[in-house]
């Protein structure tokens, strides 16, 4: 595999970790399988269709070595299934520390129009699969201290896609309920959104959906260009924050973000004239107090009680599209960038983000029914972190 071995993810690291990767067949579950290869894990295939399912792990074992794939038919909306599954598997390879939640049905249809039934499958392959993979694995983890469970999973609504896209979100929230359940018990979850991916499922849904919105399949997948990227870097994706899973866990990413996280870049370079700071000592200054409060904050932050933790990374998320332990490597990353004089383009972007949470507190605090001196030191402290942002962002421009 050439995508993963151009970070610093380390081979083999997962070595004698069992991972079950549902709706590996195919597309992004099956990348996710092979990366987890690479990286030591042993895998299970858990697929409703045989044909792929044995195919792919027949690919697996040739490609990483025999019996280090297993395919086992299965639909997880099956509770009978999904335990004989978990017997299979601890009965060849005695545990399961990993499980990527990867399975999905691309229903389509407007809300209005969709039989019940689309989203009764919906329902069943995204929430119930997912509800009985974890109550029949998730306990084995615990009594461990031992594991990872990843929800493939996506928190953006798309017209004619409801009954598909309505169910991958509470997917994210279920992993948020999970992660706060499990907390201190050294199991991991957390959710990622792998991106737009041509995977046959989704080509097939956009078909649909192109038809409903009265375009072409060409039209639509030109519309989503900018963000598409391949399986290959979509499992890869997810393989790594397996491996970086006390990181995310109660946390959404995407594989773009995991993948920046472990050193591999893709996609195409900006066209934009990338910009080198001539004036290095004071952005330099400037950085380090900006790094330093944000430092503070994070710390301040993790000290919270754990639903005021959770409450907090989300809201920091949702603010500026990353976690608080992605904004911490951005910064770092930008002052390397600066000491080695090198481009800081894409550093504008999270700094402006950093400055619109900042105002969002600001507006918060405002909003307060009791405003105090306490509230008035705090929004003029957060004024001048404001200012030090903005100080950072001319100071990277110029």
């Amino acid at each position: 595999m050439s995508l993963i071995s151009q970070g610093n993810l380390r081979r083999d690291s997962l070595k004698d970790d069992v991972a079950v990767v549902t709706g590996a067949g195919r597309g992004i579950g099956y990348e996710t399988a092979r990366a987890l290869m690479w990286l030591g894990a042993k895998v299970v295939i858990a697929d409703v269709d045989g044909k792929s399912g044995r195919a792919a792990a027949e690919n697996l074992n040739k490609e990483f070595g025999s019996e280090k794939a297993l395919f086992v038919k299965t639909d997880v909306g099956n509770e009978k299934e999904v335990e004989a599954l978990a017997g299979q598997v601890v009965a060849k390879w005695k545990k399961v520390d990993i499980v990527i939640n990867n399975a999905t049905a691309f229903p389509v249809g407007a809300v209005k129009d969709a039989p019940i039934d689309v989203w009764d499958l919906s329902y069943r392959v995204h929430l119930r699969g997912s509800v009985l993979l974890a109550k029949t694995l998730l306990p084995d983890m615990i009594k461990r201290k031992h594991g990872v469970f990843v929800f493939v999973s996506s928190s953006l609504a798309f017209p004619f896609m409801g009954a598909h896209s309505v169910l991958k979100t509470a997917q994210v929230e279920l992993a948020k309920t999970i992660a706060a359940e499990v907390e201190d018990t050294g199991v991991y979850v957390l959710s990622i959104d792998p991106g737009v991916v041509k995977t046959p499922g989704f080509l097939e849904s956009n078909k649909q959906v192109a038809a409903l919105t009265r375009l072409t399949l060409k039209q639509l997948l030109a519309m989503n260009k900018q963000v598409e990227i391949s399986a290959e870097a979509a499992g890869v994706g997810i393989a790594g924050a397996v491996t970086l899973a006390s990181r995310y866990h109660g946390q959404e990413t995407t594989s773009l973000q995991v993948l920046q996280a472990v050193g591999i870049q893709i996609g195409v370079e900006s066209e934009k004239p990338k910009t080198k700071v001539t004036n290095v000592e004071p952005a330099l200054a400037v950085f380090q107090s900006v790094l330093k409060t944000y430092s503070k904050q994070v710390e301040g932050w993790r000290s919270c009680n754990l639903f005021r933790r959770q409450w907090l990374a989300r809201e920091f998320k949702r603010s500026t599209g990353l976690s608080m332990d992605e904004m911490y490597n951005t910064l770092v990353t930008l002052g390397k960038c600066l000491e080695m004089k090198t481009s800081v383009n894409e550093f504008v972007e999270p700094l402006k983000k950093l400055a619109e949470y900042y105002k969002y507190q600001q507006e918060l605090l405002r909003g307060l029914a009791k405003f105090s001196k306490k509230t008035a030191e705090d929004l003029q402290m957060i004024e001048g972190w404001l200012l030090e942002v903005n100080s950072l962002l001319k100071a990277i421009s110029t």
